[in-house]
């Protein structure tokens, strides 16, 4: 009679055996895997970093001085506020060729109401808005419910609203606005507490963002843990959130050093943390990402697309009013020029910061990043001198690079 055996049935373990052991891969394997499952998401950002200090040694240090800086944001304001509308539309599968003209029309409907009417700006403001909403209920409903592709609707679109601001305007400026209203775009946050050579609320916002920045890394990295998602590595972890550190307080005393945060600035800031958590945490935002990402098997699973559709196109039509808001009060005029290319500005910041062209890919914060590397390029270019004619070359390749990397990396991972 042979021995006897204890042996462990097929797929148990028994509890005082040792762990399994790991893939025998080393820490900077396991980190050089995280760069490249990150990169898609981390590419632009790093891009973005390196276009900034380019520049910065070209323009002998100016393009990082706090007024530069300022006027980069008050610049590119209505740029960013159409990037994140934009970004939602294309990752519900759809584009906007309208946004500009929208937003040189409500720009128009604002001088006139305000100009010419005597409406108190805070209702111009609110009318200004509803006008948006309406302009994108139209257009999505001839998308949504009756099936017209977007581009041909938004195409329709930028006509029609081209050709109402030349009604409402002719070949005139109308101007100037009530000092509130130009405050949406040109104000700045006063100053409070003692005389420093920094401005304390702008400090004070500035380390609350970065408690609320650092708090929601570590949130959303053990949230992570507890589904048992990959989540970066320690190390890896550790240098993100010095970096996000570091940048929070680079800008926070850059902008306390000249005449605190724009209250423009805290406008895009509401619309990043709102979007950004819609799109991320919402019901809605994940019925857009599944509408974008496969519409049939989104509506086998329950999504009322056309209702999403309809929402996503108003939605897009309240920011284009916004953006014509904040351009009009930063020109402190209506005019009849207002919005050209707006629309282009828009796409190419959201495809430069990680959209897809099939849908349902892309990310809020991806439309901030693609939207500052248009504006710091176009910065950065004026400070050294480089025409107007070479700028467009240089940022329809930068446009194709990013597009290119899109269509590359995806098929890197399907390899």
């Amino acid at each position: 009679m042979g021995p006897v055996t204890t042996d462990t049935p097929k797929g148990d373990t028994p509890k005082d055996a040792p762990p399994p052991p790991t893939s025998g891969r080393t820490t900077k394997e396991l980190l050089l895997e995280a760069a490249r499952r990150n990169m898609r998401q981390y590419g632009m950002l790093i891009a973005l970093g390196l276009i900034v200090v380019l520049f910065q040694i070209w323009t002998d240090g100016v393009l990082l001085k706090p007024n530069n800086v300022t006027n980069l944001v008050l610049q590119n304001s209505y740029i960013l506020v159409l990037a994140i509308g934009m970004m939602i539309v294309i990752i519900a599968g759809h584009i906007d060729l309208s946004v500009g003209s929208l937003a040189a029309f409500v720009s128009a409907a604002c001088a006139v109401m305000m100009v010419e009417h005597d409406i108190p700006w805070v209702l111009a403001l609110v009318l200004a808005l509803i006008i948006g909403a309406a302009a994108g209920a139209w257009q999505g409903f001839w998308i949504a419910y009756l099936g017209i592709p977007s581009f041909i609707v938004t195409l329709a679109g930028m006509l029609l609203f081209r050709g109402g601001t030349q009604i409402l305007l002719g070949s005139r400026s109308l101007g100037p606005f009530p000092e509130g209203f130009q405050k949406i775009s040109t104000g700045y946050l006063p100053e409070v507490g003692p005389t420093t050579n920094y401005h304390n609320l702008t400090l004070l916002l500035g380390l609350a963002l970065l408690a609320f920045a650092l708090l929601q890394e570590f949130r959303d990295r053990r949230r992570q843990q507890a589904y048992d998602l990959e989540v970066l590595p320690r190390n890896l972890f550790v240098a993100k959130c010095v970096a996000l550190a570091a940048a929070v307080l680079a800008f926070t005393m850059t902008l306390a050093s000249y005449r605190g945060v724009p209250v423009v600035l805290l406008l895009l800031a509401a619309l990043l943390i709102g979007f950004g958590y819609v799109m991320r945490n919402a019901v809605v935002g994940r019925h857009v990402y599944a509408l974008g990402g496969n519409q049939a098997a989104a509506k086998l699973s329950g999504v009322k697309d056309k209702r999403v559709t309809f929402l996503v196109f108003v939605n897009m039509g309240v920011l284009a009013a916004l953006a014509g808001v904040v351009y009009a009060a930063r020109l402190n005029a209506g005019v009849p020029q207002a919005g050209i290319n707006f629309e282009l500005e828009a796409i190419a910041a959201a495809f430069i910061g990680g959209a897809s062209m099939s849908g349902g890919v892309g990310t809020v914060f991806g439309a901030i990043i693609g939207g500052l590397v248009l504006g710091v390029l176009n910065n950065g270019m004026s400070l050294v001198g480089i025409g107007t004619d070479y700028q467009q070359v240089i940022k329809g390749l930068v446009l194709l690079a990013a597009v290119g990397f899109d269509v590359w990396n995806k098929r890197r991972v399907g390899a």
